[in-house]
């Protein structure tokens, strides 16, 4: 496996926790979930997005949230009650790409900072395997979504993920 594809951090953090994954090539032109989906002939479904949530108070709080693409993050209820706090908004490419280094479309809660917690929704669980991305837009993680656990920061949450609206997409 060859690890140089993968951001630093990324490799890192997997190398750290023993985290079991195969990392693979990824045209940059389809580094979003649906488009590699579409283009490397993948169910959408069995694809994950990893959210970056903002607290709107000073100093800002970060969690990282794992979905389903085929869901809708659950930021007014759930995340709001898992970091306590009345003011959240999904954050900013800008703030996303400071806290992370990773570029946009290829973001990763592996190889994140450890203070930030990271909650992945129980329906992923449900999957042999789930792609993420790999910290750019060059290159995928596949695991199964068991080894994010050996992340200390990582929890499992039931409901993170909602359906979207009727007759939307997430």
């Amino acid at each position: 496996m060859d690890e140089s594809i993968l951001h630093p951090k990324v490799a890192a953090t997997l190398a750290r926790y023993g985290i079991k994954h195969r990392a693979t090539v990824c045209d940059p032109q389809y580094a979003d979930t649906a488009s590699y989906c579409e283009h490397y002939n993948l169910p959408p479904g069995e694809g994950a997005n990893t959210i970056i949530v903002a607290t709107k108070t000073e100093p800002v709080r970060y969690a990282a949230c794992i979905v389903l693409p085929t869901t809708k993050l659950d930021v007014n209820k759930c995340v709001r009650q898992l970091m306590g706090m009345r003011k959240l908004s999904f954050a900013s490419a800008e703030q996303t790409v400071a806290l992370s280094d990773m570029q946009i479309g290829g973001v990763v809660a592996i190889g994140l900072p450890e203070d930030v917690p990271v909650y992945i929704d129980d329906a992923l669980f449900a999957m042999p395997e789930i792609l993420l991305g790999g910290g750019n837009r060059s290159s995928k993680l596949l695991l199964n979504p068991q080894e994010l656990l050996k992340m200390p920061q990582a929890k499992r949450i039931h409901g993170l993920g909602i359906p979207p609206p009727s007759g939307g997409s997430a």
